[in-house]
């Protein structure tokens, strides 16, 4: 009688939906009417208690941790000292650590009034998800599909005055390279007239790429770059600004994996490496992304 009951309840657990994730194929996404306007609350995670916690959370949990198990190096952090908030931050994405690894890069201020957008159907498609992300990394949701509500809540922010960090992207690379970019945030820019400030991060598909949910042992090396802000001007267009924030990516990428000077160099010849990553099979082009990046600094005495 035990085991009967036993395995009608894990008939059940089998076939009960534990998300609210839709069941629609993707092929046909584009044909379905808007959903009625739900959005998880995240107003709560922008509280004076929610950031006290929040901070702690970030500065003795995430950045001890992410510290111990990668090498981070993080440069450029002076271009925020000639900028007020609010301002866009761009990076690239390759890894859950990412969003933790850029906020934990961040001077104190900066990081305590910056909101994080993240993928509505996968980081709000249930309860307590959401809830762990909003209170610990201050995210608030954001279509993926590109719909009007895609960006209501980021407007609502930047009222408000909090700095976005954005990854164009809308998902981490499969394969370490730049995806496929979506253009939100160059609208957003253009819309309210803010600062894009470029944010490059190296190293994080070698050390956890998708698909692992803890960094592969070593502290392989990884690194944040910021580069000099980028603003719209008179005229232009969010095609024109989101090629100009792809290039300044791409320019930063050649500069931490060569030099300054040499990155500029490429740059006036336009011969700067896309990040697109290289021709080839799939298996190459992560094959070249799983490479660990150089150590810098004097070599560890103590493994």
């Amino acid at each position: 009688m035990g085991r009967s009951m036993l395995d009608e309840v894990r008939k059940v657990a089998a076939g009960w939906r534990w998300t609210r994730r839709p069941l629609v194929p993707r092929s046909a996404e584009p044909w379905l009417p808007d959903p009625a306007a739900r959005e998880f609350p995240t107003a709560w995670a922008r509280t004076p208690t929610a950031k006290a916690v929040r901070e702690g959370i970030l500065r003795f949990a995430f950045r001890p941790l992410v510290w111990s198990e990668t090498e981070p190096t993080v440069e450029g952090r002076d271009v925020l000292d000639s900028l007020r908030p609010p301002v866009i931050f761009v990076a690239n994405h390759a890894s859950h650590v990412d969003t933790p690894l850029f906020l934990c890069s961040l001077p104190p201020a900066w990081r305590r009034k910056t909101a994080v957008a993240a993928a509505a159907d996968y980081f709000f498609d249930v309860w307590w998800r959401a809830a762990a992300t909003a209170l610990a990394f201050n995210t608030f949701p954001i279509e993926r599909t590109g719909r009007k509500r895609a960006t209501v809540t980021a407007r609502r922010l930047i009222g408000e005055g909090w700095n976005l960090l954005v990854f164009p992207e809308g998902t981490r690379s499969k394969d370490g390279w730049l995806g496929r970019w979506r253009h939100g945030a160059a609208r957003l820019a253009l819309e309210y007239r803010l600062p894009v400030v470029p944010a490059v991060i190296r190293g994080t598909y070698a050390a956890m790429p998708r698909g692992r949910s803890w960094p592969i042992k070593g502290r392989l090396p990884v690194t944040v770059r910021f580069g000099t802000a980028l603003t719209p001007e008179d005229g232009e267009d969010f095609r024109s600004l989101s090629r100009r924030m792809q290039q300044a990516l791409a320019r930063l990428w050649d500069e931490d994996a060569s030099s300054w000077y040499a990155s500029l160099r490429r740059e006036t010849d336009a011969r700067t490496p896309s990040l697109a990553g290289p021709d080839g099979a799939q298996w190459r082009r992560r094959w070249e992304a799983s490479r660990p990046l150089s150590r810098r600094g004097p070599a560890r005495v103590w493994r």
